[in-house]
């Protein structure tokens, strides 16, 4: 019985694609919207955590100043020295590296062309702090780091625009008005986490960067390394502790510097892009319920074309249920076949606009799955009510209708 009342409802649809078709439009936009919003923002999600985890891992950034941002103090706050790193690296546990960092801005020229980049001064623990790594060539060695060496690594983006399609190894950079000598070229990154090009950098040894570019002993930043399972707390307690005694302030005193995880950044971006994406994909599901009024309304339309069909049926002794039956799977099919469809073109879009936002494209099968099942969902719920009707009709009164 159930192969023929199915057999019934495909034959029915059959017999109206172009109707059929309008009538899935709701669903099929309705799970094709809340596929894409909900691939895309996990898919954002995990590029945010890429780019955030690419400035290194474990990784404290300590500045002066009692916040972030701006009015955050940074400028009346001393500065750091390059012993303040060498003292949290040898007195506090569960440090894997620390690095001093300086930055600035500087014009760069070489091989007849010139480009403004940002110029980082540091030390060799810089690559470990910040996850880089070298794509050709060699770090520092320990003389030219201590004697502040005209010495250099650029980023791939550097080299493109100085260079070229050519190696930049061995050549001369003139930084503003010295000449360092390439030794290394890290490899690349891409984007960052707030939009900057991470490749657009010229490292220097940090005596090199105080000596010949910001001419003072300043160190702005310092990036500390934490190990492998660290407690990230009892780490940053014990490094404000240390700070404020080298940096002499009283009990009363607030801290004149701020710790930073980058780890709780992670955490609160990657929460913000899954509010947005379960607020936009709630408000993609909303066309679903619009889809499924759809179909109440055509199957609404369907029982009284089919009066007369629906009074015979019954006439010759057809049940109520078998009725209700035919009624209610030619709902569930038009929906399920919406869902159908609409997974189909959600991937096929998903892939496409993931490759144009530069984001990882990432199958859900649960989502999939899940809006799969409530379009039939849909299809039972707003179907019950047209096949209710249809089964309940009077065999006398449906065959009179004209």
């Amino acid at each position: 019985m159930l192969l023929n009342t199915l057999l019934l409802a495909l034959r029915s649809i059959r017999r109206n694609l172009l109707r059929s078709f309008l009538t899935i439009l709701g669903i099929v936009i309705g799970v094709s919207a809340v596929i894409t919003m909900v691939t895309l923002g996990n898919g954002a999600t995990l590029a945010v955590q890429n780019q955030i985890s690419s400035l290194g891992t474990n990784l404290l950034m300590i500045r002066p100043g009692q916040r972030l941002g701006p009015g955050g103090g940074g400028g009346g706050a001393p500065p750091f020295k390059e012993a303040d790193a060498l003292a949290i690296a040898t007195q506090i546990g569960g440090i894997q590296s620390v690095a001093p960092e300086l930055r600035s801005g500087a014009t760069v020229v070489a091989n007849g062309r010139n480009w403004a980049t940002s110029i980082t001064g540091s030390t060799n623990a810089w690559f470990e702090t910040s996850n880089w790594r070298l794509a050709s060539g060699r770090k520092f060695s320990d003389d030219e780091v201590q004697a502040g060496a005209a010495v250099c690594a650029i980023g791939e983006t550097v080299r493109r625009e100085l260079f070229g399609s050519r190696s930049a190894l061995d050549e001369e950079v003139r930084v503003k008005q010295f000449s360092c000598k390439v030794v290394g070229l890290l490899a690349a990154k891409g984007q960052g986490a707030m939009g900057n090009d991470q490749d657009d950098v010229v490292l220097l040894p940090l005596h090199t960067m105080q000596r010949r570019v910001t001419g003072n002993q300043r160190v702005a930043t310092l990036l500390v390394s934490m190990k492998d399972g660290s407690d990230s707390e009892r780490v940053k307690a014990s490094l404000t502790q240390l700070l404020r005694e080298r940096r002499k302030l009283a009990e009363a005193d607030d801290d004149n510097f701020n710790v930073l995880d980058t780890r709780q950044i992670a955490e609160t971006l990657s929460g913000t892009t899954q509010v947005m994406t379960t607020l936009l994909g709630a408000v993609a599901a909303v066309s679903l319920l619009v889809g499924g009024i759809g179909i109440m309304n055509i199957m609404l339309v369907s029982v009284t074309e089919r009066t007369r069909e629906i009074g015979l049926r019954l006439a010759i002794g057809a049940l109520e249920r078998e009725v209700l039956l035919q009624f209610l799977i030619e709902a569930v099919a038009l929906a399920a076949f919406g869902g159908v469809v609409g997974i189909v073109i959600a991937t096929a879009a998903s892939m496409v606009l993931a490759e144009l936002m530069q984001v990882p494209f990432l199958f859900n099968p649960t989502i999939n799955l899940l809006s799969f099942v409530f379009s039939a969902g849909i299809g039972v719920v707003f179907g019950y009510f047209p096949a209710r009707r249809a089964a309940q009709l009077d065999p006398i009164e449906a065959l009179r209708h004209e």
